[in-house]
């Protein structure tokens, strides 16, 4: 058996206390699809963007999660959770299985500079195994470095998962990136953003020949889809609709890539300057 069903909770969540009503959109998912296997929420689903609900890994609300999971028998990647670290924040995935375990964490590479302020970027790519095959986790602004993704799939990865929290104009762009990551990756790409006064919906899940599966709508919406992992391997066997196999030239390439080595001074990324928030125009 290949397949594996992944429902993406588009849910619309404030800036507060989100998990009572969470919790009961999760058993109403699993009520109405029993044959589903996991559920995919949006990054910060469970407070908004507030800091001050940070806490310690394990903590409370990771454990709600996983008290959730083993009574309804399905694994959860709960979108994320700010984690507090020291005297770092991070923004963080757990992927928690049926059994109500943690299986691994995933903290955001890429926060959304210079929005995503105080954040602390993670330093590892992180993949997973279920019994039918190998998925990575990644977080929001981080498709956009498609390293990223060719990363997670160089460790593996069949299906790549965003929780997203896009609220912004730019919504209709990382659609098209979702597009194109999952044809460059010969790969699934599910990235499921949050709606309501978080975010602006529009979910989407792409199947590894680049081919839309499914975009959401604006509001709170329940995407069930069965991935077929043979199918993966086959395209990437096969090719895109047997003609480009670009992750064997990416194997067999003979050069490396200059932009990836250590950046020299006379990089011309040194001349774009600070990463930093726009300034206001001023009247001339």
């Amino acid at each position: 058996m290949t397949h594996f069903s992944i429902a993406g909770l588009q849910v619309a969540t404030s800036c507060e206390n989100n998990l009572s009503k969470i919790g009961e959109q999760i058993k109403k998912c699993k009520a109405r699809f029993p044959w589903l296997d996991m559920i995919v929420l949006g990054e910060l689903c469970s407070y908004g963007p507030e800091k001050k609900y940070a806490e310690n890994f394990p903590g409370a609300t990771e454990q709600f999660y996983c008290d959730l999971a083993k009574s309804l028998n399905v694994w959860l990647i709960p979108g994320s959770h700010y984690e507090t670290s020291g005297d770092l924040i991070y923004n963080t995935a757990s992927v928690i299985n049926n059994l109500g375990e943690v299986v691994t964490r995933y903290r955001k590479l890429f926060p959304f500079l210079p929005y995503e302020t105080d954040i602390a970027s993670g330093q590892d790519f992180v993949v997973f195994d279920v019994p039918q095959g190998r998925i990575g986790v990644a977080i929001c602004y981080d498709l956009w470095f498609p390293e990223v993704a060719r990363s997670l799939v160089c460790k593996g990865a069949e299906v790549l998962i965003y929780p997203t929290m896009t609220g912004t104009i730019d919504r209709s762009i990382e659609l098209v990136m979702a597009q194109a990551t999952a044809a460059t990756n010969q790969c699934y790409v599910i990235a499921v953003n949050t709606a309501g006064n978080l975010g602006n919906g529009q979910s989407i899940v792409v199947g590894p020949e680049g081919n839309n599966i499914y975009v959401a709508g604006q509001e709170e919406e329940i995407i069930p889809i069965e991935i077929d992992f043979a199918l993966v391997r086959r395209n990437r066997e096969r090719g895109l609709h047997s003609l480009g196999q670009p992750l064997k030239s990416f194997r067999d390439k003979s050069f490396d890539f200059p932009a990836y080595k250590q950046q020299a001074e006379a990089d011309e990324l040194t001349k774009l300057g600070p990463l930093m928030m726009p300034s206001a125009h001023k009247n001339t």
